[in-house]
């Protein structure tokens, strides 16, 4: 529900209006559009009558939310969301943000070595997997907070806010300390307890696409974060099954502008997992920052062929310099098309 509110209200009627809805058990953002200034309610809203709120004499009148998600929505937030963290660093505003590393961490050696690498080719963020969720029981399921640790020694080496899925809530203290943004994978985005309670801990959310989701899924997974109250989303395409064998997931482009349209998130694109195939991650990431999207997330390996986990679907270093050199050209050309 949204309520929007007359030109002349107070905001000691705000204040009591916004109180009351509190005290029903409802999430109430306030939201300001170019000329009129609203209301979001988010949560069970069907027992309460738009009757009863017409009684507000500074109500200018109720709209009813037809989506499913609510604090994701755009028409909740209709500015664009942007992630900022201590640092300075941002994802979202114009800007392209890229997130690069390895898969899965091997040892100290292996994440410091592509750490310097992919920052010296303008990463902004180093991605890597501590905890490896893997199809077969039988393969690398990583080094675990070993693996954590070594992203710490990287990020203080490099100075990359680093960027690692969690897959248990028993590790949520450790990822609320240790983690710049915590990543939700695929196979987890409809985990409803630990997407609650990973948006209380106050640390951006990467959430990614389950691999048979719609966008609609998506958004409301993103709304059990958003309902913790204390984290922000970034939103992350990395492909979905459909009955193509070709690549290993199929890269949905269009839900860059969809998603855009739908939400006031970032998102961001994984061409990595989204094709399975390094000499497609290439022309894939091209395509989503022509597409709009407010960064890409690649996975860099300094040895593709002896890489623990995905090495098929790693860019080694120098093939990551070269492409940024191109999304940096790219995103430019797009930018000032946009008159960003």
């Amino acid at each position: 529900m949204i309520i929007i509110l007359k030109p002349g209200a107070t905001e000691e009627q705000i204040d009591s209006i916004k109180e009351e809805m509190t005290k029903k058990g409802l999430i109430v953002q306030e939201i300001q559009g170019e000329t009129t200034r609203m209301l979001g309610l988010a949560g069970d809203t069907t027992s309460l009558l738009d009757e009863a709120v017409m009684r507000y004499e500074f109500v200018e009148r109720v709209a009813r939310v037809s989506e499913r998600y609510k604090l994701a929505s755009r028409r909740f937030h209709p500015k664009n969301t942007v992630i900022e963290l201590p640092g300075g660093e941002r994802i979202g505003g114009g800007g392209l943000s890229v997130i690069a590393g390895p898969c899965s961490v091997e040892s100290e050696e292996q994440i410091l070595s592509i750490a310097r690498e992919v920052k010296l080719a303008g990463a902004g963020f180093l991605r890597g997997g501590a905890f490896k969720p893997r199809s077969s029981p039988y393969a690398f399921q990583g080094l675990g907070l070993d693996g954590l640790n070594l992203l710490k020694i990287a990020r203080e080496k490099t100075g990359l806010p680093i960027v690692t899925e969690i897959m248990s809530q028993e590790h949520c203290d450790v990822f609320a300390r240790d983690v710049d943004i915590i990543q939700i994978g695929a196979r987890n985005m409809q985990n409803f307890p630990l997407l609650r309670d990973v948006g209380s801990l106050g640390r951006p959310v990467l959430l990614k696409r389950g691999p048979s989701c719609t966008i609609d899924e998506m958004l409301q997974a993103a709304d059990y974060v958003l309902v913790g109250g204390k984290s922000q989303v970034i939103l992350c395409e990395r492909g979905i099954r459909t009955f193509e064998t070709a690549t290993r997931n199929t890269l949905d482009i269009s839900a860059v502008p969809v998603l855009q349209k739908r939400s006031h998130l970032p998102v961001v694109v994984d061409p990595s997992h989204g094709t399975g195939h390094w000499n497609f991650v290439y022309p894939m990431a091209l395509a989503a920052v022509a597409a709009g999207a407010d960064g890409i997330m690649i996975e860099v390996h300094n040895n593709p062929e002896a890489a623990l986990c995905d090495g098929q679907q790693s860019i080694t270093p120098l093939l990551f310099n070269r492409l940024m050199q191109k999304l940096n050209n790219l995103h430019k050309i797009i930018s000032e098309d946009r008159g960003e």
